[in-house]
């Protein structure tokens, strides 16, 4: 009688297991790329995460760049991988095709007070000079006081915009002088000149404010979208700075790079962020040559200037640094 219950609770057990097995044992997604496809859109329509897209790169030695994928090939998701079908494969003669569906161009929006590296000298018609009750941090609608007056073209009603210039940059690697980190802050409105100074108001700010600031002629930031571009170029550069000074980036800060139009970087370039793996000497006994870079993240540029520009972190799946190396193509 006890044999018999084993053998009855046995076959229970089994029947249980049938689903956990047939699930396993999935066919995987084979889809056919269109025109417009990047391994972002596909990211979003397997994954449900468009920001995965580095993780199936260096998942998969067959996809370099985003850009490089063409319409007709194949690929296959399974188990959070990404596989080029080859045209000859058994596989893809025998598994299913799904719909043909275009992913959609991602973009990104750009509020125009990301700030840049200024390679050349700031001309400005003057600086904070203080703040009323002698408050050295001020804000919207805050009253400032500056050093342009009516010898100064100053006029009551006249706008500026307010400019913070940094400490000269230097390359994090060659220490060459880049040029100084500038951040929009706000906008300020004279409300009283004199001769020689006046009186104004911050009527908007984006950070705070405070005496030694600079002004320039006021220029309305231009809000913007960016769409992913195909790099021209092989690039290859550093991150020199980030907008908020931090060493230590992550996805959605403001970082700087040593790559401008001169170097062929385009608006919507997305470039990789890669480090080096160092090889343990001491336990290798012949020649290895250079191992795969890793891959820790992604930015996209949105702005160039002539040998600089300014870029986003849209993706950091290891510790980002001030200084780590950036390139189109991480092999």
């Amino acid at each position: 009688m006890r044999l018999r219950i084993q053998i009855i609770l046995y076959f229970m057990l089994a029947f249980m297991l049938v689903p956990c097995v047939s699930k396993a044992e999935e066919e995987p997604v084979i889809y056919v790329i269109q025109k417009g496809d990047t391994l972002w859109g596909l990211s979003e329509r397997f994954m449900n995460d468009p920001f995965y897209w580095p993780n199936l790169w260096s998942k998969n030695q067959f996809v370099t760049n985003p850009h490089l994928i063409f319409p007709g090939q194949k690929v296959r998701f399974r188990d959070g991988h990404l596989e080029i079908v080859e045209p000859e494969t058994a596989v893809q003669k025998a598994a299913p095709v799904a719909e043909p569906e275009v992913a959609k161009e991602q973009k990104f929006s750009v509020r125009g007070n990301e700030g840049w590296l200024m390679e050349n000298g700031i001309n400005a018609d003057g600086m904070v000079i203080a703040g009323q009750h002698g408050r050295l941090i001020l804000g919207e609608e805050d009253t400032a006081y500056t050093d342009i007056g009516t010898d100064h073209k100053g006029e009551d009603g006249k706008k500026y915009t307010i400019l913070r210039k940094s400490d000269l940059i230097r390359h994090p690697v060659t220490r060459i002088d880049l040029g100084y980190k500038v951040m929009p802050l706000g906008v300020l409105q004279i409300t009283h000149a004199t001769k020689l100074n006046s009186r104004a108001i911050i009527t908007s700010s984006f950070k705070e404010v405070e005496p030694g600031d600079l002004l320039v002629p006021y220029k309305p930031l231009k809000r913007k979208e960016v769409g992913l571009k195909a790099t021209t170029k092989d690039l290859h550069g550093y991150i020199v700075e980030s907008g908020n000074g931090n060493n230590t980036l992550a996805a959605g800060d403001v970082v700087y790079l040593d790559l401008g139009k001169a170097q062929g970087a385009e608006e919507g370039n997305m470039l990789y962020i890669i480090r080096r793996v160092e090889i343990e000497k001491m336990m290798v006994k012949r020649y290895v040559g250079t191992l795969p870079n890793e891959v820790i993240g992604a930015l996209v540029i949105v702005e160039t200037a002539k040998n600089t520009s300014t870029a986003i972190v849209v993706k950091s799946i290891d510790a980002v640094f001030k200084g780590n190396e950036v390139v189109s193509s991480p092999q």
